[in-house]
């Protein structure tokens, strides 16, 4: 569950099958008691038709935390992070970063930097299609060391510069309005 929809999702289904539930975060339910198995294939069935999988093994759930404390601190947070992202990670979920970093590599087939930086452009992305914020701002908001920093990795995983990616979006919104 990697956003507010997917919980939805999750708590909408729980309560159809009158499941109690302590809370739901992104990728992790506390339910007041142990499913049945009958209440477990259910679950499972009514998931599955959304997209959405159980993981029961600790490797999985463990990768699944690291990609939503990502997700979180990238796409739901507004404030700079006031620590570096190994640091932030360890202390949320308790482990040692070199053992997140080399699990989440063996199951994902990517580094976490590299997760964390795709989420970082898709954020940027976003904000600047919105156009609320300059550079600078992004920048500084995504914790970038410099704009030029910013802009060397957003070329580098979408082959544009933000500044031309931003006058494709304004395009492609004037096109639209055209219509």
């Amino acid at each position: 569950m990697v956003s507010l929809r997917c919980k939805m999702l999750v708590r909408d289904t729980l309560d159809l099958l009158k499941i109690k539930y302590f809370s739901i975060e992104l990728g992790l339910v506390e339910t007041v008691k142990d499913l049945s198995e009958h209440q477990m294939v259910k679950l499972a069935e009514i998931l599955k038709k959304s997209g959405l999988i159980i993981l029961d093994d600790k490797r999985s759930i463990l990768i699944e935390k690291i990609k939503n404390v990502i997700v979180e601190m990238i796409h739901y947070t507004d404030e700079p992070p006031t620590q570096n992202f190994s640091d932030y990670l360890s202390k949320k979920l308790g482990y040692d970063y070199t053992y997140l970093a080399n699990a989440f590599s063996e199951v994902k087939g990517i580094t976490i930097q590299h997760f964390i930086i795709l989420h970082k452009v898709e954020k940027v992305k976003e904000l600047l299609l919105y156009d609320e914020l300059n550079l600078s701002e992004i920048s500084y908001r995504l914790n970038y060391s410099s704009v030029a920093h910013l802009s060397t990795q957003f070329k580098k995983i979408t082959g544009l510069t933000p500044s031309f990616y931003k006058k494709l979006g304004q395009k492609r919104k004037k096109n639209l309005e055209d219509f």
